[in-house]
């Protein structure tokens, strides 16, 4: 869509292109503009504030829920424990996990192609917490825009102080409160509460590491705030690449509001062509980037919709229809086309169904046991009482949440005597990994081969199979005639 604002008069349209010289947070002089946005209200406010509200209770209360006494979500990256949906995966499967990542990459892009940027104005948590957590309480002890900004250019008296101290003291709690869960997510909420219990003198790293994450996060959304999204994440100029002409995205209708002119009641704004929109500005002092809408796409963007709900409540006032800026695509706003779901749309998400049926199959077949037998690095067969003998090193992976109770045996070559270093009944608790050596031994004259294919197979208690594991039994060189 092109860039439409009015200069040089009531009804001249021109397409300035100075606004994207700098970010909306920046001055000329690169010096940054604190934004003070007024609190929004409105339908799609409303429905946000669901929406996260939903997300906060799911965030803080995951750690809690367990499936057979595993977490329901556990990212144990130093220890190397993976928990998902109470199912725990092992860096065995980490093709899995590189599948599942690859599919979530293409779920982003087919969502970003359709919806535009709406995960950061609804699900991104750097908005939720920004938006619905640290402005909320800003907003509670400072009060609403004007409030505040009359309270920043104000010297540090008693007032602003005590106002100042306690919105600090709040967001410190609450950013510790947020890098606890995250702990939570890594090492398990029982972990986390004993090292509260215990104290930071009896872990002092684990302590340093939530002070650093505490104040990261404190950083952020105390100072650092919107920058995140303009500045860091790579989001808003990924969706440059990826959007076109029929993404859905927050759009103002030009075609409706130029030209822009104040309000003046009982006037024929379209006789005197005038557009709906009345220049109140209030679509940019609700918005957490500080950027006009009515200019076009900005990578400031987040589509949190505060812009939609402040115009819709003007329209609402002045007698106009509501939509001047509403979710659109660019197609419709300049063309009256509606929207459709295009041939690259269709494609990617092709790929992501693919994605998704292959990922769900590789889930569905994944089994409850994985076993693997190797030989130890440097070992070879030796010969005794007309035995040849191999040793393997096996590593046993129970991926159920049931006990079980596990025999190896020698499924080809036939006839092999098995002796191990533990129980010939291997033990194996839910999530357990076993280790150990098994010694393998056949007569001589039955070894045909230098290297003979031998598969081991791991079964129950019952004698089912639950997996079973190729490789070579060694022998010594015989001539073939």
């Amino acid at each position: 869509m092109a860039d439409f604002q009015p200069q040089g008069g009531q009804g001249q349209v021109v397409s300035p292109e100075t606004f994207r010289d700098s970010v909306g947070t920046m001055d000329s002089t690169g010096k940054r503009k604190w934004v003070f946005p007024r609190k929004p209200k409105g339908n799609y406010t409303n429905y946000r504030q669901l929406v996260s509200i939903f997300l906060l209770v799911l965030f803080f209360t995951l750690p809690f829920i367990k499936i057979d006494g595993n977490p329901l979500l556990l990212f144990n990256i130093l220890e190397r424990k993976f928990f998902l949906f109470g199912q725990p995966f092992f860096p065995q499967d980490f093709y899995l996990i590189a599948i599942g990542a690859i599919t979530s990459i293409v779920f982003i892009i087919v969502f970003t192609v359709v919806f535009g940027r709406i995960f950061c104005g609804w699900i991104c948590p750097q908005t939720i917490f920004m938006e619905m957590v640290f402005r909320k309480i800003e907003y509670a002890i400072e009060g609403d825009r004007n409030k505040q900004i009359k309270l920043d250019k104000q010297p540090w008296d008693a007032e602003k102080i005590r106002k100042r101290a306690l919105k600090w003291f709040l967001f410190a709690l609450v950013s510790l409160l947020i890098s606890h869960t995250m702990f939570s997510y890594i090492v398990g909420i029982n972990e986390v509460l004993r090292i509260m219990e215990e104290g930071p003198l009896a872990h002092p790293t684990n302590f340093i590491v939530m002070i650093l994450f505490t104040a990261a996060f404190y950083f952020v959304f105390a100072w650092f705030r919107e920058q995140v999204c303009t500045l860091v994440c790579p989001y808003g100029r990924l969706q440059g690449v990826l959007i076109d002409k029929q993404t859905i995205n927050v759009y103002y209708d030009f075609q409706r509001g130029e030209s822009r002119a104040k309000w003046k009641k009982g006037e024929d704004r379209a006789a005197e062509g005038k557009g709906d929109c009345i220049d109140c500005n209030q679509c940019v002092v609700v918005c957490p980037t500080n950027i006009d809408i009515r200019n076009g796409q900005q990578l400031e963007c987040i589509n949190c919709t505060a812009c939609i709900d402040a115009c819709n409540e003007v329209m609402d006032k002045v007698g106009f229809p509501r939509g001047l800026i509403r979710y659109a695509t660019e197609a419709e706003i300049e063309d009256k086309q509606p929207f459709v779901f295009t041939g690259r749309m269709k494609a990617y998400t092709g790929v992501l169904v693919v994605l998704t049926i292959f990922l769900g199959f590789l889930l569905y077949s994944r089994g409850d046991l994985d076993s693997k037998f190797i030989k130890p690095a440097g070992a070879t067969f030796f010969l005794r009482d007309g035995k040849i003998s191999n040793t393997f090193t096996y590593t046993i992976i129970n991926k159920s949440n049931k006990k079980r109770e596990i025999k190896i045996r020698v499924l080809q070559p036939k006839g092999a005597e098995i002796s191990m270093d533990k129980n010939q009944v291997i033990l194996l608790k839910p999530d357990e990994i076993a280790k150990g050596n098994i010694n393998i031994s056949f007569p001589e004259n039955q070894i045909k081969q230098s290297k003979e294919k031998i598969i081991f197979e791991v079964i129950d208690k019952d004698g089912k199979k639950l997996d079973d594991f190729e490789t070579t039994f060694e022998g010594p060189f015989k001539l073939q005639i």
